[in-house]
């Protein structure tokens, strides 16, 4: 269902109980899955902010199924040839939300009021973002990370991280784990992982390194936080718990 209002490029491809308001715009490039819901004023498929960006480029943006996109979100394009900014399935984009080219968000991620996603952002499953949090280009927020409302982040957030200020760790999303359904070994194991990675003084990759090689993790949970630090270009979050 579509307002008459709303500008939807012929070429746009939207999956089936799709809904759009009046004066949405949905660009060519675009892929909606079934019910996708975009509201008033939002922007999908827009060119990306890059001075160097070739507007000629078929690129483009996909949405995946049951997500909703709220009042005036913008997502723009992706910058390479056959390229995709990706939003996975039932995540929920709240008002005046950016994603930048080429971001990949995973399924069940929330974007409250204002947060701004610089271009190439990976985010994975399960996460919550702040109102009017801001982050850098490139950098990573793993699964299940919650970051508070107003922070910067411009270093990678490992998963199950709780995050604040200007690129903080302050803790581990306790709740959201048991809400998933997390094991108490689980958890307990996150944690161990954590007070590993985060509790010594160095450098974060390093300790990770460490205990992956000590063998420290007992679950693929606390191996997913270790092996988080194998990859990433913006460095890491630091801790305000680190000694030394």
């Amino acid at each position: 269902m579509s307002d008459n209002f709303a500008l939807i490029d012929p070429t746009a491809k939207l999956g089936a109980a799709c809904s759009i308001a009046a004066f949405a715009v949905i660009k060519a490039g675009v892929t909606l899955a079934d019910r996708v819901t975009v509201d008033h004023h939002a922007v999908i498929g827009g060119l990306p902010q890059d001075l160097h960006f070739d507007s000629a480029t078929d690129s483009g943006v996909i949405i995946g199924e049951g997500t909703v996109i709220r009042e005036g979100v913008t997502i723009n394009r992706a910058t390479k040839p056959g390229g995709n900014t990706v939003v996975g399935a039932n995540c929920f984009l709240m008002a005046n939300s950016h994603l930048g080219h080429d971001v990949q968000l995973g399924d069940h991620v929330i974007l409250a009021n204002g947060v701004l996603l610089g271009g190439h952002i990976i985010v994975e499953d399960h996460c919550f973002l702040g109102g009017a949090a801001v982050f850098h280009q490139y950098i990573r927020v793993g699964e299940g990370a919650i970051i508070s409302g107003g922070s910067r982040m411009a270093h990678d957030v490992p998963p199950f991280a709780l995050a604040s200020d200007y690129s903080r760790i302050r803790g581990l999303n306790l709740i959201g784990m048991k809400r998933r359904g997390f094991s108490q070994e689980e958890i307990s194991d996150v944690k161990a992982c954590y007070k590993a990675v985060y509790f010594q003084p160095g450098d974060p990759a390093r300790k990770a390194k460490a205990a992956l090689d000590s063998g420290l993790f007992k679950t693929s949970r606390g191996e997913h936080f270790l092996r988080f630090f194998e990859s990433g270009k913006r460095g890491f979050i630091r801790s305000d718990n680190e000694r030394g």
